[in-house]
């Protein structure tokens, strides 16, 4: 179970959200971001920019609650503030990428967290170096066991930089949150017609089933209807992703319960 969280900053709390204890529960802290507020590169220097009120210590108190739980860090997502984020062409990639070693190792030892998601949602022309700065900033905080889990959140408009990326370190990618609620579908048999499409560009066991309350494409039961669609036609829904705990606390987190309960009564996980 993957579920972004703190991209709002509204004042919410991982205690806020149900969490089965037979769940392996992600959290993904919405975001850690390699720009100033006016959305000028910071060369691979990434601050974090969630909600304040994901603080270190509730991180170690919710870990501590539920042993099953873990936390990763977002990288970039959509904007800060009204100012919409894009990849840019570092002058010096090993720079770029030793600036980002650093700095996420102080964030995740601050934090305690497990991992590195990448949501990157913007590209120039000719955006080569995303595949290798990303690749080897993935590759060195597994090699050096500052994190243990990196994931990838491409969607339809930036996949090619995504399934370049993995194809040249898929064996250091994790799972793929794709987020198919912007994939314009919303009837199962649409969902499922994606995420064969996804599976086929990257690999069919890490691709994660994805969910955005009160948002794009397939909501309320047809969802669920899509996730027993894709088990009888043979993929394991081993997981699921939603965007986000901010939107669910309106809805006292009824997807959160649903899915949960979907995933532990699912024959295929």
């Amino acid at each position: 179970m993957m579920e972004y969280i703190g991209a709002t900053g509204k004042p919410i709390t991982f205690d806020d959200v149900p969490i089965d204890e037979g769940i392996d529960f992600h959290f993904i802290l919405s975001f850690a971001i390699d720009a100033d507020s006016l959305g000028n590169p910071q060369n691979g220097k990434f601050s974090p920019c969630w909600a304040s009120t994901l603080t270190p210590n509730s991180v170690a108190s919710i870990k501590s609650k539920y042993p099953n739980v873990k936390v990763l860090a977002s990288l970039s997502g959509w904007s800060i503030g009204s100012k919409v984020l894009s990849w840019y062409k570092p002058i010096d990639t090993q720079q770029w990428i030793s600036n980002a070693f650093t700095s996420l190792k102080s964030i995740v030892n601050t934090y305690n967290l497990d991992g590195i998601d990448i949501d990157y949602e913007r590209f120039p022309k000719h955006s080569e170096s995303f595949s290798h700065c990303i690749g080897e900033l993935i590759t060195l905080l597994k090699n050096q066991s500052v994190i243990s889990i990196a994931t990838i959140a491409p969607y339809y408009r930036t996949i090619l930089p995504y399934i370049e990326l993995y194809n040249n370190y898929g064996e250091s990618i994790d799972y793929v949150n794709h987020q198919f609620y912007t994939d314009k579908v919303s009837t199962p048999r649409g969902y499922l017609k994606a995420f064969v499409l996804r599976s086929e560009q990257f690999n069919k066991e890490k691709v994660i089933p994805s969910y955005e309350v009160d948002g794009r494409g397939i909501q309320g039961d047809a969802f669920f209807d899509g996730l027993k669609l894709l088990e009888t036609n043979g993929f394991h829904v081993n997981g699921a992703m939603i965007y986000s705990a901010d939107a669910s606390s309106e809805d006292n987190y009824i997807y959160e319960r649903k899915i949960q309960a979907f995933l532990l009564n699912s024959t295929s996980v």
